[in-house]
């Protein structure tokens, strides 16, 4: 007899350019939880465009139960020197408050494990904010483990234009 875990009820599948109304609830959802509402500025033609478009700059894949979205995970390849093979560097992982608690955070990681693995990746890896204690526990909980010798760096805005006109 198998057993029916919570996370069964849901789906998961790669995301459409239908899905994109979806897919900014969520990162909306996302941006929320962070406390960073204030500089999402994400829409759904850009969502378009840069997910569907031409030249699609990530993957996304959608749990979902029924009609009914709950959350997301949003990657791109990323590539390691050191092992000389491609990766996926997941950008956000998001369950919708009313989905929490029932596995499908761990769904949606093991769809992104089991992906490098099918297409020869050597590692799945991202950030997470060091005020998210849960978070943290819950990834540790996986075998992640934090790689505390590294900071990351960002690049964005009126520096990110200036370093650009100082290269011309």
């Amino acid at each position: 007899m198998t057993t029916l875990h919570a996370a069964d009820e849901y789906t998961l599948r790669a995301a459409t350019p239908a899905d994109v109304p979806a897919i900014l609830q969520c990162i909306r959802g996302l941006a929320e939880y962070e406390r960073l509402a204030h500089q999402c500025v994400a829409t759904e033609a850009r969502l378009h465009e840069t997910l569907f478009g031409a030249a699609p700059a990530a993957e996304v894949v959608l749990a979902s139960r029924g009609d009914e979205t709950a959350g997301f995970a949003l990657w791109f390849r990323s590539y390691s020197t050191f092992l000389a093979q491609p990766g996926i560097y997941l950008e956000d992982l998001f369950v919708l408050p009313a989905h929490r608690g029932r596995g499908l955070g761990r769904r949606l990681l093991a769809h992104l494990a089991w992906t490098a693995a099918e297409r020869g990746y050597g590692r799945v890896e991202w950030a997470v904010l060091d005020w998210n204690a849960d978070a943290i526990r819950f990834y540790r909980s996986l075998g992640a483990v934090p790689m505390d010798d590294w900071t990351t760096f960002r690049l964005t805005g009126d520096a990110l234009a200036a370093l650009g006109v100082a290269m011309r």
